[in-house]
């Protein structure tokens, strides 16, 4: 590990937040975890107390820091850019937020540091997945991007739990969503689309949400024919979702919304993450088709369960932290999470888990 990059602020100390505070100390970075209350069981790395909306008290724990790392809601993520710009920190966070990413890009155009949101899973790992697959094609006809963090034993007609933010699921089930169709960067609406995929014999639906792109429509643009990424859940979830969402008028109240899935549908240990990514494309004149398709399941760190969502998000935007402590990513600039090299991401410390605490299709 180099100089330039030691010293890492959390902020946000919920599962993800404290899991990933956990896995930079254990990759020999001094963490701090900032949130606005101590966790309650006791953890490897100093915490202090500071409020998001008090900017000045932000910023005297910042100022003290190389980097940051925000694992707050989407909606915060904004401001606390803005202030590591200000400061001159290295950035990362878990952002699916289309207008968040632009306004990073935005400070990215003169910021002394690196900026890189979307270091999660979608957007984050599968895009560099994606983008690994079609490296090798003269000539690609398309990218697909597949996720889906579900209950493993799922019960009623939603089959579904909200392991992650209700509001970034919201907000995914609501924004339009960027697509490639027919070599043409387009908007389509979210929760179409729908599909069948299977995964390890599991029978799934996916359709389009907001997000899980990042950047890659930006960065192949001109370059590929079909490019778009979608939601996996079980069978029938979509069609409840849009009934919910638009015929009972809940898209109107998204707080609200929010407050009535998580409420309904609350969390669950024993989760899976599957993963299905393709491309397809000419090779030497030949039509072939590539696939990654994987599903990771909870494991244990430091004698503690971890979600399967909670350990895979954690150790993605970690495995990219690593990488630019190291040298092996830019030091400035705004960072395009297709643009890392999957090779070298599987050989950080972090990147390590998905090769081996995965099930194979």
């Amino acid at each position: 590990m180099t100089d330039k990059l030691r010293k890492v602020a959390v902020l946000g100390l919920g599962a993800v937040g404290e899991l990933a505070a956990t896995m930079l100390d254990r990759t020999k970075f001094e963490v701090t975890g900032v949130d606005l209350q101590t966790p309650r069981k006791s953890v490897p790395f100093n915490v202090v107390t500071a409020s998001v909306d008090n900017r000045d008290e932000l910023a005297a724990v910042l100022e003290r820091q190389d980097a940051v790392l925000s694992c707050l809601p989407y909606s915060l993520n904004r401001g606390v850019a803005e202030l590591a710009h200000e400061l001159e920190l290295y950035y990362f966070d878990l952002t699916e937020d289309v207008p968040t990413r632009q306004r990073i890009l935005e400070l990215s155009a003169t910021s002394s540091k690196v900026m890189a949101p979307h270091c999660g899973l979608a957007p984050g790992f599968v895009g560099i997945v994606g983008a690994h697959l079609a490296e090798d094609f003269d000539s690609i006809r398309s990218i697909k991007l597949r996720v889906g963090a579900l209950p493993q034993h799922p019960t009623g007609l939603l089959a579904y739990s909200f392991n992650w933010s209700p509001e970034g699921v919201v907000n995914e089930y609501l924004n339009d969503c960027e697509v490639i169709e027919d070599g043409e960067h387009k908007w389509t609406s979210p929760m179409e689309w729908v599909e069948t995929v299977h995964v390890n014999g599991v029978r799934l639906e996916a359709f389009t949400t907001s997000g899980g792109l990042g950047t890659m429509c930006e960065t192949y643009r001109e370059r590929v024919e079909n490019l778009d990424y979608k939601t996996m859940r079980y069978p029938g979830h979509a069609r409840l979702m849009n009934f919910f969402f638009h015929e009972l008028l809940l898209r109107e109240d998204r707080e609200l919304a929010g407050r009535i899935l998580k409420n309904s549908k609350p969390s669950v240990d024993e989760d899976v993450v599957h993963i299905h990514v393709s491309a397809e494309g000419l090779q030497d004149g030949r039509l072939s088709r590539k696939e990654f398709v994987r599903s990771y399941y909870p494991i244990e760190i430091d004698g503690r369960a971890w979600r399967a969502i909670a350990w895979t998000t954690a150790s993605s935007v970690c495995a990219v932290i690593e990488m630019v402590s190291t040298g092996q990513l830019p030091d400035t600039g705004f960072l395009r999470q297709e643009l890392i090299p999957l090779d070298a991401f599987f050989a950080t410390q972090n990147g390590q888990r998905f090769e081996t605490n995965t099930a194979r299709a």
